[in-house]
């Protein structure tokens, strides 16, 4: 039974995660998709830019030729002796001459009844003067007075181009203030190659990875970067639309079929509205499919479609949708393993509490130890002050002893001067028996402070008080062996961090050592420097009979002595306090003789 619930579980935690995993990638999907689509249409706006201003660009150095040219009088002069050999041989060779520095197609001039009178082409077997152009929509704009526009393949060449017509006046101009209105007398045409245009249109289109068709108002599209797709229809090519251009013969003979594209082209409903539709151009087997972004040049009356590819797209969904799956995945083991990790540690919390339990009443005893050793310790620090002020006892009574028996002395003498009423030398009695007491008073007071047991409030002192302090309990001893007192540089006003009692405990006693050292020597020097650089060096030499090497390593270890005096603790105590305030304690034998204690510390600050 336990087993089928077991089983049931699984299998409804693993449908969940299968729906999820479907919803991951649905929406994933749906996001780059619609991603690709708006980077691909932003991608689209700015490719449509540059081919309308490179397509402007293009027609524009045509435009104002006709308008130009239909300003010389030969033109009209022409059209009014049309018979005349004399006249039209000239105008041929002229048009010929423009149509060679213009680089345009062609160039001809009609008369009012749309016949080609002179024409650039005028020795091309395919020569335009004699055909009639009366049915072109760019003639009829020329008569009525207009500039005509028109795009077509030619019916004499069959080559595409692009018509720039404008009339001939028989004055030159429309009006003139002396002769009135004139008449229009023929029109003027300049055919421009789109082939060109087309070529390099198409080297744009590739190098920014698109295709591009241009199409007429019958949407029958006549340049494009495929060449499969020219003259080709994106609408059905229905009866109407094969008379309409059979009537304009604006194909010529071409034959016109429809452009395989699903789903049915949509022209855009007006000429400014700007659409973005996909479509599947070709057949299943070899058609791709194209955004399409289509803008209307009004100038032109052109229809100019930026067909962008969604293979790329397409491509790049599959390993995206791959690594969402993979993430979803590893998110859904995780919050498995997270959610059995909660019932685990949920069934782990009793055993755990009472484990908790039993820690806790452990770390109570071992606070309590910990609590017990650090007073040992410092009991035991405080047994090494009393022990070196134990050594130093004899010397530390002398210098107590002296003032008090000249206390007592004076306190005497000045009985007997005040029986014989001298109150000025009872006055000066008492004025140095106040000087003795206070010195007394500072003697007891420095071992006072040295012998209390320290709270290891650890601050910024100075070292140089330090040695100071410590100078005023060992000065009986030196004074007693008549040792020479060296002091280098130590009232720096230098600052470093610890506890002022344990540094001079330190110092107290290695300077012990060192009179102990020199007591069967001579002569006895003590000297004490200090360096200051990046860091803080106290140095204490002595002239004694030095350390032996094989004593170098121990001489620091715990109750190791080579006295029988002592509990080999001062050395041992003395690293452990310089280390606790980061600094180091080491050991050398002079050259001239005797040992080199060094101690070196952090600074803190310095004094000015």
């Amino acid at each position: 039974m336990s087993k089928m619930i077991t089983r049931r579980k699984y299998l409804g935690v693993g449908f969940i995660i299968l729906l999820g995993l479907a919803f991951t990638l649905r929406v994933a999907y749906w996001f780059h998709l619609e991603h690709g689509y708006e980077m691909t249409r932003q991608q689209s706006n700015a490719q449509m830019k540059e081919l309308l201003s490179f397509l402007s660009g293009s027609l524009s150095r045509y435009e104002s030729i006709p308008h130009v040219l239909s300003t010389n009088p030969l033109l009209a002069s022409a059209l009014l002796k049309q018979d005349d050999p004399d006249t039209i041989t000239p105008l041929n060779r002229y048009l010929e001459e423009i149509q060679s520095i213009t680089e345009a197609l062609d160039i001809y001039l009609v008369n009012i009844d749309g016949d080609a009178i002179a024409a650039s082409n005028w020795q091309q077997s395919y020569s335009f003067i004699g055909k009639n152009y009366a049915f072109r929509p760019y003639f009829k704009d020329a008569i009525e007075g207009k500039m005509g526009r028109y795009f077509a393949v030619g019916t004499s060449s069959n080559k595409r181009g692009y018509y720039f017509s404008y009339p001939i006046y028989s004055h030159g101009y429309p009006v003139t203030p002396s002769q009135g209105e004139a008449k229009v007398l023929g029109a003027i045409v300049v055919k421009v190659d789109v082939t060109e245009i087309e070529q390099q249109s198409t080297g744009m289109a590739r190098g920014s990875n698109y295709e591009f068709a241009i199409s007429d108002p019958d949407h029958i599209i006549f340049l494009s970067s495929r060449p499969e797709w020219r003259l080709t229809a994106l609408t059905p090519v229905t009866h109407q639309l094969k008379q309409r251009i059979e009537s304009s013969r604006r194909y010529a003979n071409r034959e016109i079929s429809p452009l395989a594209i699903e789903p049915p082209f949509a022209p855009s409903l007006a000429a400014d509205y700007q659409i973005y539709q996909i479509y599947q151009i070709g057949d299943n087997k070899r058609g791709a499919e194209f955004m399409d972004n289509a803008a209307f040049m009004s100038d032109a009356g052109w229809q100019v479609h930026i067909l962008s590819p969604m293979a790329p797209i397409y491509r790049s969904l599959p390993p995206l949708l791959l690594l969402y799956g993979a993430l979803y995945l590893l998110c859904a083991l995780a919050l498995l393993f997270a959610i059995e990790k909660r019932k685990n540690t949920r069934r782990m919390r009793q055993a755990h509490e009472q484990l908790e339990q039993r820690v806790k009443e452990r770390t109570q005893a071992l606070e309590t130890s910990h609590q017990q050793l650090k007073e040992a310790q410092d009991e035991l620090i405080q047994a090494a002050k009393l022990t070196v002020i134990g050594s130093l006892s004899a010397s530390i009574n002398h210098e107590i002893n002296q003032p008090l028996a000249a206390i007592r002395s004076y306190a005497q003498n000045t009985q007997t001067l005040l029986s014989r009423a001298k109150w000025d030398d009872v006055s000066s009695n008492i004025m140095t028996i106040i000087e003795l007491t206070d010195r007394l008073a500072a003697i007891v007071s420095q071992f006072k402070s040295f012998t209390r047991k320290s709270q290891g409030n650890d601050k910024a002192i100075s070292v140089a008080q330090c040695i100071k302090d410590a100078l005023t309990i060992i000065q009986p001893e030196v004074d007693k062996q008549g040792i020479d007192l060296v002091l280098n540089n130590t009232e720096c006003e230098t600052l470093i961090w610890g506890d002022p009692i344990r540094l001079q405990q330190v110092l107290i006693n290695l300077m012990s050592n060192a009179m102990v050292a020199m007591r069967a020597c001579s002569p006895k020097q003590l000297i004490i420097s200090v360096v200051v650089s990046n860091r803080l060096e106290v140095t204490i030499e002595d002239t004694g009979t030095g350390i032996d090497e094989s004593q170098m390593q121990k001489i620091f270890d715990p109750y190791y002595t080579s006295s029988r005096q002592g509990l080999g603790l001062g050395l041992s105590i003395s690293r452990r306090i310089v280390e606790a305030m980061q600094g180091k304690i080491s050991v050398a034998n002079r050259e001239q003789g005797g040992a080199i204690f060094q101690i070196t510390l952090p600074i803190h600050a310095s004094g000015n």
